[in-house]
């Protein structure tokens, strides 16, 4: 261990990693300062009691950094707007992760720390969209994973840890999922879920925490409608709300219907396969009324190029590179995309589906008289036989060679 290193700020949660990293570092590095840091991005309840518990388990102080509303406006939203999914993912942790490792940064720098400690383990993705983050805005800062170098190696042994130490825990060994929660999302991994053989425990008290299962929805649907201007939701139910009260509104009206639950087996960066589930009610729901809302306001070619960009700005919030050239570039392709983008979305909830309920704006494409079936006085259908002989002229000259060869 580097012995030189006087004060390390932690990226501090106050879950069972981070708790029992505070005496870990204060034992095996010479008993430096430790300054915790938590971004606040929603994870409501979590924090609660959070600076006792810090400087209880040897925490010189604990800075709360608030940051959901530029949470939602520069991460969640951008992403939103380029329709982004990893893996039908909808990266609640993913974007989580830079604008919480950036205020550590911050701190960091501002208190003249000599390293960096997060408790992300050697397995997952969250070690590196941290470092990445650290290494965009101080690249020179050391930083200390105990996941890679401690000889704990499992949430069982970390737990035996605490205990020895009298860290207060929240969790016990028989309800020990490994969750991630902010304004967005939830997500539960571990114990059963390992196995992707076994149904998630949807109706068992406790399990869900952002809404119920499609199973306890009411029998009776919920109408919502949704304002968006220039791709970005404004208004629910025709009420104007700031961003972060638009998702809490949405992740009300989205859990009591069963909405956004999602069980995937995703490919993790690192190479693994891992199980998730996830609660993001408020998310799916915006995610809908937006691609519900480009049908009519994206030409054919701009949406078709524009699920290819998509795909690689989930992989860039995915993979730990939004402080990036290629992502910042992503986004002003969406941005200019999302120019007409706007208009209202009207959806069904029901039972954990999102039924559409119609959708208008004034800059619709979708045009009646050109659209309709019956008769229209804008629409030559006799035009069609000459762009089906262009269209298919590379087919019929390729089938004349063919046949030409035969004879």
């Amino acid at each position: 261990m580097d012995k030189k290193i006087k004060k390390i700020v932690l990226a501090y949660s106050g879950g069972l990693d981070t708790s029992i990293i505070i005496p870990w570092l204060k034992e095996n590095y010479d008993n430096p300062e430790i300054i915790a840091v938590s971004g606040d991005v929603g994870q409501g309840t979590e924090l609660d009691g959070l600076e006792e518990k810090a400087i209880k388990t040897g925490a010189s102080k604990l800075y709360v950094l608030d940051l959901k509303e530029q949470f939602v406006t520069d991460y969640v939203f951008p992403t939103l707007k380029a329709g982004a999914k990893y893996e039908d993912y909808l990266l609640g942790t993913a974007f989580a992760r830079p604008i919480i490792a950036k205020g550590i940064v911050d701190i960091a720098i501002k208190e003249g720390a000599d390293a960096i400690c997060h408790g992300c383990t050697g397995k997952g993705n969250d070690q590196v969209r941290f470092e990445l983050t650290i290494k965009a805005f101080a690249p020179d800062m050391k930083i200390i994973a105990p996941w890679r170098i401690w000889d704990i190696k499992s949430r069982e042994e970390e737990i035996a840890y605490a205990e020895a130490h009298n860290v207060p825990l929240k969790i016990n060994r028989e309800t020990n999922y490994s969750k991630d929660k902010n304004l967005w999302h939830l997500s539960h991994e571990g114990l059963d879920l390992e196995d992707p053989a076994n149904e998630p425990q949807y109706e068992k008290k406790g399990f869900l925490e952002m809404g119920v299962s499609p199973v306890e929805a009411p029998d009776k649907p919920t109408y919502v409608t949704i304002d968006f201007e220039k791709g970005i939701p404004v208004a629910v139910d025709g009420e104007k709300l700031d961003p972060v009260a638009l998702v809490y509104k949405l992740n009300e009206l989205g859990g009591k219907n069963g909405i956004g639950l999602l069980d995937i087996v995703e490919n993790r960066l690192v190479g693994m396969k891992s199980r998730g589930v996830y609660e993001t009610p408020g998310g799916a729901i915006l995610y809908r009324a937006h691609e519900i809302l480009e049908t009519i306001t994206l030409d054919r070619d701009t949406a078709h190029y524009k699920a290819i960009v998509a795909q690689q700005f989930a992989e860039q919030v995915y993979f730990g590179k939004w402080f990036t050239p290629l992502r910042e570039a992503l986004s002003a392709f969406v941005d200019k995309t999302q120019e007409n983008v706007t208009g209202t979305v009207r959806l069904k909830l029901y039972k954990g589906n999102i039924i559409n309920a119609g959708v208008e704006s004034p800059y619709s494409l979708y045009n009646p008289e050109f659209a309709t079936f019956d008769e229209d006085e804008v629409y030559d259908q006799k035009d069609s036989a000459g762009f089906i002989n262009l269209f298919g002229l590379p087919l019929t000259v390729r089938a004349l060679m063919e046949k030409s060869l035969k004879k």
